[in-house]
């Protein structure tokens, strides 16, 4: 069943509901648990209403990460990018899942070591690196993926001041980007990485200094759902990471492979081929050049791996008619959910997938109506959907914002209004 089902004239197009999630008596369910018995849960642990509410699941993390690994080559590890969710208990489950993790400020590597994360299995990329986070990476043994010939000059200099050898990548800022990619992290100019040219000698200088040599660190965008342009990134990747090696005359001992990997959020979005890619994968490995051939290799996903996983859950406060338009009015909104809202990384505003929570599956039917789900913030922009094709929704009434598993909570202004978080739960 799809959010999407079943058009009211006027509605606005919703993207599909994730697959996994059922209904009992009318109500969502995550993994057979009603939403209501998660929010009364909730409300018991210190929250009044229960809501607002993410919710994640186990089981499809779980089953997310086999899936992915079935259909990788044998011997590509899956790393983590712990800024699509660092929710804790998320994270202690996905150091059982995965095989690393890729932080992007000492706050995050905090995080993950509190999450009982070893720092061997930690990379740590991302511009501006502050003394401070470089310090508490290399004392810990962290890889370190420099950004620039400055930035590796200081994490050698502290590197020799604490008396450890710090352990060192290069972030690569490709020459092309990701074709349909909602972020482009490469081709042209970046803040991220260091632009091709400079890769050889600063490897060299790298090696010569006595670090610890990693390799590189190749991501050229994210959230795209063209399955064929991941194909082609990744043999560009590779073709890459061999001409700079022989450039540089080192060996490539870690290749990260970057991501992209896109999630369906609106409507007419699919999904992409994981097998295909892994297809490909498979292929391009089995013919590497000479300077990879002793290369161990790594994809980085972080939405892919959680986003579908987590759902939103927010109350309704009022039921409100303006000049004919019905809008659903929530104790949530944009400062919990941005992405959904439109204001993270979309150009049109497109509604997420979305359903009324409590009036859900087989057993919603009733009259349905063109409905907006608005936060209470005091701003326009604090609309989660648009004229959305909903049954008829009550003051009470618990609304779902789907594919809520990253960039949710951790990405958007709690503190906005004074609001507070939402309340986190891993079931």
């Amino acid at each position: 069943m799809t959010s999407a089902d079943t058009p009211v004239p006027g509605s606005k197009p919703m993207g599909a509901i994730p697959q996994g999630f059922g209904a009992v008596d009318g109500v969502l369910a995550i993994d057979g648990v009603p939403v209501t018995e998660l929010v009364r849960q909730a409300a018991q642990n210190g929250k009044e209403a229960g809501t607002p509410l993410f919710v994640y699941s186990q089981a499809m993390l779980a089953a997310r990460v086999a899936s992915l690994r079935a259909a990788l080559p044998e011997g590509v590890a899956i790393h983590y990018a712990m800024k699509a969710n660092p929710f804790a208990p998320l994270l202690e489950l996905m150091g059982g899942l995965v095989d690393g993790f890729d932080i992007a400020s000492g706050g995050e590597l905090a995080m993950a070591r509190a999450a009982g994360i070893a720092p061997s299995r930690i990379s740590f990329a991302g511009p501006g690196k502050r003394d401070s986070e470089l310090e508490a990476a290399i004392g810990a043994g962290v890889t370190l993926n420099v950004e620039s010939e400055a930035e590796a000059g200081r994490a050698l200099a502290i590197g020799e001041r604490l008396g450890v050898v710090p352990r060192l990548a290069i972030r690569v800022n490709p020459d092309f980007d990701l074709k349909g990619s909602g972020m482009k992290m490469g081709g042209g100019a970046k803040q991220f990485g260091l632009d091709t040219e400079r890769v050889p000698g600063l490897a060299k200088a790298i090696v010569a200094a006595g670090a610890e040599w990693r390799g590189f660190h190749i991501f050229a965008g994210s959230q795209t759902l063209d399955t064929e342009a991941i194909i082609a990134t990744q043999a560009q990747t590779l073709a890459l990471a061999a001409k700079l090696a022989d450039e540089a005359g080192v060996a490539v001992p870690h290749l990260n492979l970057g991501g992209g990997f896109g999630i369906p959020y609106f409507a007419g979005d699919r999904p992409v081929d994981i097998a295909a890619i892994g297809e490909a994968l498979g292929a391009a490995l089995g013919d590497l050049p000479d300077a990879l051939r002793e290369t161990r290799f790594c994809v980085e996903l972080g939405r892919w791996l959680v986003g579908e996983a987590g759902i939103y859950l927010a109350r309704v406060i009022e039921r409100k008619l303006s000049h004919g338009e019905v809008f659903l009015i929530t104790d949530g909104g944009l400062h919990h959910q941005l992405a959904a809202a439109g204001h993270f990384g979309t150009v049109v505003r497109r509604n997420y997938p979305a359903a009324i929570a409590t009036r859900f599956g087989p057993g919603e039917g009733g009259e349905r109506e063109v409905a907006s789900v608005v936060g209470c913030l005091c701003t326009p922009l604090d609309r989660l959907t648009e004229k959305g094709a909903f049954p008829v929704a009550c003051e009470g009434d618990l609304v779902a914002i789907f594919c809520a598993g990253a960039y949710g909570a951790s990405a958007s202004p709690s503190a906005f209004l004074g609001q507070g978080a939402a309340r986190e739960v891993l079931i």
